[in-house]
């Protein structure tokens, strides 16, 4: 039942979405728009750059008072913090609230992880700005960062359940990111260079596009 009511917290938390509460703020629902993903990189390039920053970073808030709240009630769980984390990852990408279709998980992933071992965090963080400005593809950090998390939970804690959700988790982001790759491949995923040549890279994406 602790396990239970543990994962509940966490996907509870992970179905408040700031992207996809802006959007219908502004009059539109951010998933049909962009990317058609309810996340901080989506709304950057479909409201603008304040709100991106916004929405990462309360993305990446609620996933550590998930994972902090989850330690907090239930202290028998070794893998409490990471069963909050995790669920609110998973929550934010199927929220039962806008019919399972939601963000990807990156700024979620990254509460959890500074929830988990803040130094973790800043080392992943730099980590995975390098790799991911140097590819100019914001989808690689996600995929990259869960993966490498996943590996460094397990040597630094030794605890297989906590190891097998965190793979879960990581399984789950790759196959959301399947698409971006796709794109990738055809040329119309954004580059983070939208960022600053947002005219520059529309019209490439839409010359694709029509290509």
């Amino acid at each position: 039942m602790q396990v239970v009511l543990c994962a509940l917290i966490g996907y509870l938390f992970g179905n408040i979405n700031p992207a996809f509460i802006i959007s219908k703020l502004k009059g539109f629902d951010i998933r049909q728009r962009g990317s058609g993903n309810a996340g901080a990189s989506n709304t950057v390039i479909t409201v603008g750059k304040k709100a991106g920053l916004f929405v990462a970073l309360f993305d990446i808030f609620k996933a550590v008072a998930a994972s902090l709240l989850g330690a907090y009630l239930f202290p028998q769980l070794r893998f409490a913090k990471i069963l909050a984390g995790s669920c609110c990852i998973l929550g934010h990408i199927f929220p039962a609230m806008m019919r399972f279709h939601g963000g990807k998980g990156l700024a979620s992933l990254g509460g959890t992880i500074l929830a988990f071992n803040p130094i973790v965090f800043v080392l992943l963080l730099g980590f995975e700005m390098i790799l991911g400005f140097s590819m100019d593809y914001v989808c690689v950090v996600p995929v990259t960062g869960s993966v490498i998390f996943t590996m460094i939970y397990a040597l630094i804690t030794g605890d297989p359940v906590g190891t097998a959700i965190l793979s879960v988790v990581a399984l789950v982001i790759l196959f959301k990111h399947i698409e971006n790759f796709k794109r990738i491949q055809n040329g119309t995923e954004a580059h983070i260079s939208f960022l600053w040549k947002k005219e520059q890279e529309i019209a490439r994406i839409k010359k694709n596009t029509d290509d």
